[in-house]
């Protein structure tokens, strides 16, 4: 038997079911966390051992980590509520922020657990100038970052922090930036991007740009910072940037999808975005195009993931290579 087993909670996540396959892979015993009535959970590897709860609930943690005498626990926390609505949000809060301070307390009450990896995000670190490179910080301003999901992975990574600092808890923290590539039977908003896009249902797009990284390096980073992560710091783990008329060229000339038409210049889709806001307002429904979303295209996406390269082996492949696998996986399972 192994003697330390694998705790995933957000296991039926496009990020989290990918580390679950990469452990299992490497011979490791996994445990999957996910959320009651999570129809993705069908496709956890069969191998894993899936427990039922919610993170909000630290009662249904109790039997997550509960193991067997003389095994040892390694828990990555990939769980979070993802959203691109900038606006306050109580779920936002109580499961990104509450929710990872009851994984906090769960590893600390287990001493068995001899290390959290938490999967924060590259939101919660505040903006530089357009110029800089973006690096990991020690101190995080809710006040220097834009949208209440930024704000809530902020304040949860500055609990890990504390805890760490305060209370002995082993833990490091990853920061991913946009995740795409294949495997993704959650259909998160990037897929749901890249699937709108090759149906010609995006015929027009934001000059902008992105910084994305294949789910598969993303996996193999969190597993390394498992391994060789120092407790107490994070690690970004990012990719070059690539512009919004790049990922859309690469994707109709090499790989056959609808070409994008038009790209808006980025004043011109802000002024669209209020209009759509005002409107959504007195409609009640959500914009197609929100200032938010535009911001995120406009800002600076240039992250630095050279510790992270350094300290934990982390590499990135081409992203061509990213968005023909993507393209490939989507088509063999019906979605394009």
């Amino acid at each position: 038997m192994n003697k330390i087993v694998y705790l995933v909670t957000g296991a039926a996540g496009f990020l989290g079911s990918n580390i679950c396959t990469q452990l299992l892979e490497r011979g490791e015993r996994v445990r999957a966390f996910v959320l009651e009535g999570d129809a993705a959970a069908k496709y956890i590897p069969n191998d894993v051992e899936i427990f039922y709860g919610n993170l909000c609930d630290k009662s249904s943690l109790k039997e997550f980590f509960t193991v067997e005498q003389g095994v040892e626990t390694i828990c990555i926390h990939v769980a979070s509520v993802v959203t691109v609505n900038p606006n306050y949000s109580k779920l936002v809060l109580d499961v990104n922020v509450g929710g990872t301070e009851n994984i906090v307390d769960m590893c600390l009450e287990h001493k068995e657990c001899k290390k959290l990896v938490y999967v924060s995000s590259t939101g919660a670190i505040p903006e530089y100038t357009k110029d800089e490179p973006i690096k990991e910080i020690d101190e995080f301003d809710l006040d220097k970052v834009i949208g209440w999901y930024a704000k809530s992975k902020a304040m949860a990574t500055n609990n890990v922090f504390t805890a760490v600092k305060k209370r002995g808890l082993q833990a490091c923290v990853v920061y991913p930036t946009g995740i795409f590539g294949p495997n993704d039977y959650a259909i998160s908003e990037t897929t749901a991007t890249i699937i709108k896009i090759f149906k010609g249902e995006m015929p027009i797009g934001i000059d902008g740009s992105f910084n994305i990284v294949d789910v598969r390096d993303l996996a193999a980073g969190c597993i390394a910072a498992a391994d060789k992560g120092r407790i107490g710091e994070g690690y970004i783990l990012g990719n070059e940037v690539i512009q919004f008329k790049t990922l859309s060229r690469i994707l109709s000339e090499e790989l056959g999808s609808k070409p994008i038409k038009r790209f808006l210049p980025i004043r011109i889709a802000e002024f669209i975005a209020r209009k759509m806001e005002k409107k959504a307002a007195k409609t009640g429904e959500m914009p197609i195009m929100t200032t938010f979303s535009v911001y995120n295209l406009k800002r600076n996406n240039r992250f630095d993931y050279s510790k992270a390269a350094k300290e934990l082996g982390y590499t990135v492949r081409p992203i061509e290579q990213t968005l023909k696998d993507e393209a490939q996986w989507l088509r063999e399972n019906g979605y394009i």
